[in-house]
């Protein structure tokens, strides 16, 4: 994606829809911690492609389950983050690690989808998933992924206040 707020659509529908099972949390940030070596590649002008093996389903595991052992080193952050955007939250370390893990893996078949550079099955060089859909499409279903998620998360705020009352 040109920029990594297109994953908040996808990654926070489906971590909300399974949020039961996913870290809500971990899964979507996973989308920022792995577009941290799009940035790098570009502040350190390393030039192209800025796609590298960090967007790979192999090496984006790693990143994506040291992402979930760094979030719960910040156990406590996520909590009161969560408790103060009104979404219950329980977790633990092994479904921190696998969201994370989910997150990358979710990130590389969408920017696959996108972008040239993109080597998804590294060490194969080839990306099967690009152009599987244009990059408008892929544009409209993370916009389209990120409204349902707000109703999604609106119409659950609207359920928890007329419990209170």
């Amino acid at each position: 994606m040109p920029m990594t707020p297109f994953h908040f659509g996808p990654s926070g529908l489906i971590g909300y829809i399974f949020r039961k099972w996913i870290d809500l949390p971990v899964f979507v940030l996973a989308n920022v911690a792995v577009d941290t070596e799009v940035l790098l590649v570009r502040c350190m002008q390393l030039g192209w492609p800025y796609h590298r093996l960090g967007h790979t389903f192999l090496i984006g595991s790693a990143i994506g389950a040291v992402w979930g052992l760094i979030a719960y080193a910040g156990l406590p952050v996520l909590n009161r983050l969560m408790k103060k955007i009104r979404i219950p939250y329980q977790t633990n370390i092994f479904k921190m690690v696998i969201s994370g893990i989910l997150g990358v893996w979710l990130h590389v078949f969408i920017d696959g989808i996108y972008h040239y550079d993109v080597k998804p099955f590294w060490p194969i060089r080839k990306n099967c998933l690009w152009r599987l859909l244009s990059q408008n499409q892929v544009k409209w279903i993370c916009i389209i992924c990120l409204v349902i998620f707000a109703i999604l998360y609106v119409l659950s705020l609207k359920k928890q206040s007329a419990k209170k009352q």
